[in-house]
């Protein structure tokens, strides 16, 4: 397969133990021309994935955020924006009001957290983002006021709460939403008609001259298996969930053994080889 764009979900398959690009992920990142794209598709906020993309030397290619819901160009511009309706986002936060769970709310580029506990200083070390401060109630009431939903509800908090509210928004709202338990102890919720494989399909029609079949991409969880049996080559990490692994056409190595950067290396060889023998 001649490889003409790479597709990654990031936390769990892209970064290692460190939750950072490993020196050899990037040195063979850098070794791909530039006409091939580097297209981050995560549930992370945009500002979340930038900093990688600059790390990479790759300022300005395309970004998949919140799992497809918010689509940005390389040039910077909003291809798709697809948002929970606010009376989902407050049914939800209903059901939390009386429990001891951390929600978190995003829209675009900002991200709202309550209060500075455990839950809010782990997601600030490990996406290197500052959110805004204000309470739900208060986001809720603003967004009523600019009429607008959210890209993302990330639930946190004790994994018996986790487990009992995941089957409480599964009864209520399945024909909706995306629910799906990144870790035992979250819940990340999307709209339910994007997916990253949509969003991806999106960009390379809009910008691109190849399709889904030239790209090849590599994830760990649920919400990237639509995007690893969509694309030419799909890659799951060792340390991805079974679902992903049955439909990946390869498993590399654990995530924290650079089994992106491993992948990559072997195909490259491949190419010249095959290369050298024609």
């Amino acid at each position: 397969m001649k490889i003409k764009a790479i597709c990654s979900d990031i936390d769990g398959t892209l970064l290692n133990s460190e939750r950072d690009l490993s020196p050899r992920l990037k040195s063979v990142l850098s070794q791909f021309p530039e006409e091939t794209p580097i297209i981050l598709a995560s549930s992370r906020m945009p500002d979340a994935m930038r900093h990688l993309l600059r790390d990479l030397n790759r300022p300005s290619e395309p970004l998949i955020a919140y799992n497809g819901g918010f689509v940005i160009n390389k040039s910077g511009e909003v291809m798709d924006s697809v948002e929970i309706p606010l009376s989902l986002v407050a049914g939800i936060w209903e059901l939390t009001r009386k429990t001891e769970l951390h929600v978190s709310l995003y829209h675009g580029e900002n991200w709202y957290e309550p209060k500075e506990d455990y839950w809010s200083k782990r997601e600030i070390q490990n996406t290197k983002v500052n959110p805004t401060w204000m309470a739900g109630d208060k986001v809720l009431d603003r967004w009523a006021k600019e009429n607008l939903g959210a890209h993302k509800v990330m639930v946190m908090g004790d994994s018996n709460e986790i487990s009992w509210l995941f089957g409480e928004l599964n009864l209520a709202y399945s024909s909706e939403l995306h629910l799906y338990r990144s870790k035992d102890t979250y819940i990340e919720i999307a709209p339910r008609k994007i997916s990253k494989a949509t969003a991806l399909k999106l960009v390379l029609e809009t910008h691109y001259d190849f399709g889904m079949e030239d790209v090849i991409a590599f994830g760990d969880n649920y919400n990237d298996i639509d995007l690893i049996q969509s694309v030419g080559w799909g890659v799951a990490v060792a340390n991805a969930r079974p679902e992903v692994k049955a439909v990946a056409k390869e498993i590399t190595l654990h995530h924290k053994e650079d089994g992106v950067a491993a992948t990559l290396e072997r195909m490259r060889a491949e190419g010249r080889k095959l290369k050298s023998e024609s």
